[in-house]
């Protein structure tokens, strides 16, 4: 029996465990730093099948690794998983009319409940591989919160929890089946909090500083700055606390939360700078105080050449998930809830992606039912970021997408969330499994791939991982 056999059959068999742990997660919809079921759920999972499971690291209570180590315990492989929710976007599951489970509640938007299940798989499938052919190895389970706020990895990084770590594979819910070509951007963000002096604001206005005016100044002169950024830079914001609801009362306290990205980490340093000086100006105009608080930062991602060219190949045995007519009829239906605006997107990507030809051909049956090769020549950058970027600056990394929702579909929607609970998710994430598995079990017998991976690394962190945030910065975990 192959390897990629052997792999398969595990995950196979042992299919309804790994489905139902996404099932439980997406039932809890919990939001970032709060997800402490789903990481007590992957925790028991992880411990029943042998593992040894440390909590609470890097300061965060909800992330955690599971730990399990045979022979010499070399190379050590790690494998990312993520469970957190998204907040306002509850849906029932597999239902393609908008209709909220929890009203106003948290749903699975980005499907972090099947890629916290399908690495938990393939890390369980690893550890059963190197226990059934006794080989030497060491494979951890990263489980890493709130991706979807100010992030983890980066603080776990920067604690150590991938050091002696040799290489590290994850992947991400998505339309299509490839080793992710994308160069995300760097983010740093922070909350710009304003103090000025209240007063009434129809008999005494000129005796009041306004610090809901800073925040609004900041905005003005936050708009004139982005004609003066990089095309590729991008700078929002959202008020956390807009100083109260009565208008006749100067606000003396107020709160804006900024976030810049850039390709580089280098250059959102630079900009953010640039964004702390008009804080500053604001902050003069009005005459109030303003301070900073730092509270998120990801480094950019860039694919680890060396492991894409073994995860690739994987991926090409593997295939893609074999979907039922049941499941193309049900991707149809939810393509259809998009407006003309999505579906003329989703009609380009797929001319781009499968031939001009094939466009009605896809949108009739619209799921990914191909592999589509990886070209290190063909990275893009992509305007989204994530803190799997850390990771790959730490140790060499590689991030791997697998279909589990319809072609043309939108993230961080209603759509994606009730996907995300359906045979569509449930296929993806087995197949992404086993992808994932069979890379590290290939990896791991590729001394030479593991050297040229380590050396992009190096490369690219000038020889050691620095964190974007500085020590003093600790995890928000009630304040992002």
């Amino acid at each position: 029996m192959t390897d990629r056999q052997w792999i398969e059959d595990y995950i196979e068999n042992n299919s309804e465990k790994f489905t139902d742990v996404s099932s439980s997660i997406w039932e809890f919809a919990e939001l970032a730093f709060h997800e402490f079921k789903s990481a007590e759920l992957i925790e028991k999972v992880l411990e029943e099948n042998g593992f040894d499971v440390e909590s609470g690291i890097a300061g965060i209570p909800t992330a955690f690794k599971g730990s399990f180590s045979y022979g010499t315990g070399k190379p050590v492989m790690g494998i990312l998983g993520e469970y957190d929710a998204l907040s306002g976007l509850s849906q029932e599951a597999s239902c393609n009319v908008k209709r909220e489970k929890v009203p106003r509640g948290a749903g699975h938007g980005c499907g972090h409940c099947a890629l916290g299940a399908g690495s938990l798989a393939a890390a369980i499938a690893v550890k059963e591989y190197l226990t059934e052919f006794k080989k030497d190895g060491t494979i951890i389970y990263f489980g890493c919160p709130a991706e979807e706020g100010a992030g983890s990895k980066q603080f776990m990084a920067r604690d150590g929890a991938f050091d002696g770590v040799d290489f590290v594979y994850t992947w991400h819910p998505s339309t299509k089946n490839m080793v992710e070509a994308v160069h995300s951007n760097a983010i740093m963000g922070a909350n710009f909090i304003f103090d000025g002096v209240s007063s009434h604001a129809g008999s005494t206005p000129y005796l009041g500083r306004s610090a809901l005016d800073a925040c609004e100044l900041m905005s003005v002169g936050c708009n004139y700055l982005r004609e003066h950024v990089i095309p590729e830079a991008r700078i929002h914001y959202a008020y956390i606390d807009a100083g109260g609801t009565a208008p006749n009362v100067v606000q003396d306290h107020a709160v804006v939360r900024y976030e810049v990205r850039a390709p580089y980490v280098s250059q959102v340093k630079e900009l953010f700078e640039r964004v702390k000086e008009v804080a500053r100006g604001a902050s003069i105009m009005t005459g109030t105080r303003y301070s900073c608080e730092l509270s998120m930062a990801f480094t950019e991602y860039i694919p680890n050449n060396a492991l894409a060219e073994v995860a690739d190949e994987c991926l090409k045995e593997i295939g893609a998930p074999k979907w039922s007519e049941e499941d193309y009829s049900l991707a149809k239906s939810f393509l259809d809830t998009y407006n003309e605006e999505v579906l003329s997107m989703a009609r380009k990507d797929i001319a781009e992606t499968f031939g001009e030809d094939r466009v009605e051909e896809k949108l009739g049956r619209p799921l990914d039912d191909e592999i589509h090769p990886f070209s290190k020549d063909k990275i893009r950058l992509q305007a989204g970021s994530t803190d799997v970027g850390d990771v790959g600056f730490a140790v060499p990394t590689l991030n791997i997408n697998i279909a589990t929702a319809c072609l043309g579909n939108v993230g961080h929607t209603w759509q994606m969330t009730a996907q995300s609970c359906s045979s569509l998710s449930e296929k993806g994430l087995l197949t992404a499994a086993k992808v994932i598995a069979l890379s590290c079990i290939r990896t791991a017998e590729m001394p030479e791939i593991m050297e040229r991976a380590r050396a992009e690394v190096l490369k690219r962190n000038g020889g050691a991982y620095s964190c974007p945030l500085p020590e003093s910065v600790k995890p928000p975990l009630e304040t992002y």
